[in-house]
This record gives structure tokens, sequence and C-alpha cells, in this order.
């Protein structure tokens, strides 16, 4: 069984592959979408991975998600091979909440996910406690597996990437020579935190 953090990590590493589809609408943009949409065909038609397209896009992974899954949906991405890229994909934009993310990856069952409802509505609730909390008080998961999957979906709702490209040319060549350095620095930092949550061990 794939942890959160591998699964997380299996995500971000994953090439989504164009269709014939995809490609057409790419080169014709007859749909008219926004350019968001054409900026991830574009890099899903280099070969690039769903990290590549989150640190060299203004969007955060919580946005990349979405419109994967709408890619998905619409055929203009191959279905993945691997469910769990949709499972975790589908928790990020928030189209799977945190009792049936574990149900969709195995961890816990739909009766389980079922009495856990019931458990929240008649317990939990009352108390102002978290479903997440209900899961583990029946011992359905752990608090670290919980800690880990919230700490990736708020990690995914952030930006993490500054591109020093768009940094507008100022007179003083110096002071924009050091707006650079500073901004690759950061730029570099947010991605050793990005490939640090994620779990991965080489460089995103």
């Amino acid at each position: 069984m794939t942890s959160e953090g591998e699964l997380a990590y299996t995500f971000a590493t994953f090439r989504p592959i164009l269709s014939d589809k995809g490609k057409c609408e790419l080169n014709t943009k007859q749909s008219g979408f926004d350019s968001n949409i054409y900026n991830i065909f574009e890099y899903c038609d280099n070969g690039s991975s769903i990290s590549d397209i989150t640190l060299n896009t203004y969007l955060s992974m919580e946005e990349v998600a979405n419109y994967f899954l709408f890619a998905v949906d619409e055929g203009y991405i191959q279905i993945p091979d691997n469910s769990q890229i949709l499972n975790i994909a589908g928790f990020l934009a928030g189209k799977f909440r945190t009792g049936e993310y574990f149900m969709q990856d195995g961890i816990i069952s739909e009766q389980q996910l079922d009495d856990a409802v019931l458990n929240y509505e008649h317990r939990a609730k009352k108390h102002d406690k978290k479903f997440g909390q209900s899961l583990i008080e029946l011992g359905l998961i752990s608090q670290k597996q919980l800690d880990i999957l919230l700490s990736i979906k708020e990690e995914a709702k952030k930006r993490f990437i500054l591109d020093h490209n768009e940094v507008p040319k100022i007179t003083e060549s110096k002071d924009y020579e050091t707006i650079i350095r500073n901004l690759r620095n950061e730029n570099q930092q947010l991605k050793e935190r990005l490939n640090e949550l994620l779990g991965g061990k080489k460089n995103v």
C-alpha cells in the first residue's frame, strides 16, 4: 500500500500524456480555453511532469490538479494507468474529501467510511471535531497519515515559482542583477521545499 507521501510524490513526478484530441486542441485552440490550459497542454506535449508544470507556471499544484482532472475528463489527456494518480489529484482539487480519499486509496472500505460518517454525525460533530479525527478514533487511520495528507493539501494551495525572466528590467543594472540573483535563490529554495514536502530524494 502506498503511503500518502509516496503517493503525492508519484503524482508530482507523473508525466501527463496528451491524447490526439489534446494535441489537436493545442494546435488549433478552437475551444478558446484560457491560456493556463494551453500552457499545461504544451508542457505535457514536451514531456513535463506535474511538478515541472507547477514549478514553471504561476499555478499552484491544487490548480494544476483541477486542470489535469478537467483535461482527463474531457479526453485531452490520456487516463493514467495508475488510478492512484487520479485519487491524489482528486483530493488536491477538492473532488474527494478526506474519508473519500482514504477509501479510494484502499485504506478503508466503503462500509468503514459509512460507519465513520455515522459516528461523526452522532458524536464528533457535536464536539466540533474534524471528520479526520473520527477516522482516527475508530482506528481506521493514524494521526500521522492524516497529518501528512492535510499538510500536502495545504501546501498544494501555494504557488511555488517566482520566474526571474518575468521581472521588468530597471535602469540600474546592479540593482537588476541583485533582484535576479535573489529571485533565483528564492526559486531554488521553493523547489527544494516542494521536493521535500513530496518526499522526493531527487532534485525537481
